[in-house]
């Protein structure tokens, strides 16, 4: 069976996006979004162990019973969150004390967990490898609009702290947007990821309407012209 990796990408990115849809990997999501930053840091983390553990689990499923399958997944998510977490203490250690408790508890994220589950466990390692870079891609790409998107607001600026994920060379990546002697709070605090969140959440939704919208035209406008004619 070919394997249709642009509807792969389409459903890790958009339609099947694990925060927009799924809504899975909530609580880091939201704790560690304050910049644009944290929110690439925990991103490609998670990225990392979804690609790993997918691959591993492709690799395995055939091998491992099927009683005690989630068992031996969590192990391995488990040791690939482990192996991340070494190399973020290694060379990334301010971030990696940024996001804290956050990086060990990419173990518990029901997305991972859950693409192990129902789709690396029954396809190739290959096509479990594309599913979890896709599916990380998407989740990444929330966690950064969210930082991006409450730095801004809150701070005034964008990329703050790029030091900590791409070392000395990115010191001077900071982009001031405007200036302010008081922060906006409630878009650094846990309020403001919640209403982020939420305005990501609507307007996926209003652009999967509009578009739905878009393709029930033509098939209105043939059953019209259809009707007309008899």
């Amino acid at each position: 069976m070919t394997t249709d990796y642009k509807d792969l990408s389409v459903q890790g990115l958009w339609k099947n996006n694990p925060a927009l849809v799924q809504l899975l990997g909530l609580c880091p999501l939201l704790a560690v979004t304050s910049t644009f930053i944290n929110g690439l840091g925990l991103g490609l983390a998670t990225t990392l162990v979804l690609i790993g553990s997918n691959v591993t689990v492709s690799l395995i499923r055939n091998i491992v019973r099927n009683e005690i399958r989630i068992p031996i997944f969590v192990m391995i998510i488990a040791a690939f969150v482990t192996i991340v977490q070494l190399l973020m203490n290694a060379y990334t250690f301010d971030l990696y004390l940024t996001l804290g408790i956050f990086i060990p508890l990419i173990v518990t994220n029901c997305a991972i967990i859950g693409r192990a589950e129902a789709y690396a466990s029954k396809n190739a390692p290959k096509d479990a490898a594309f599913d979890g870079l896709m599916m990380g891609l998407g989740f990444s790409a929330v966690l950064v609009l969210l930082g991006g998107m409450r730095e801004i607001l809150g701070s005034g600026t964008l990329f703050a702290g790029a030091d900590r994920l791409f070392g000395s060379i990115a010191s001077n990546w900071t982009i001031t947007l405007f200036e302010t002697s008081q922060p906006f709070l409630l878009a650094i605090l846990p309020p403001g990821a919640f209403l982020g969140m939420g305005l990501l959440i609507a307007i996926k939704n209003a652009i999967d309407a509009k578009q739905a919208a878009k393709a029930t035209q033509p098939v209105e406008k043939a059953t019209r012209i259809r009707i007309t004619a008899e």
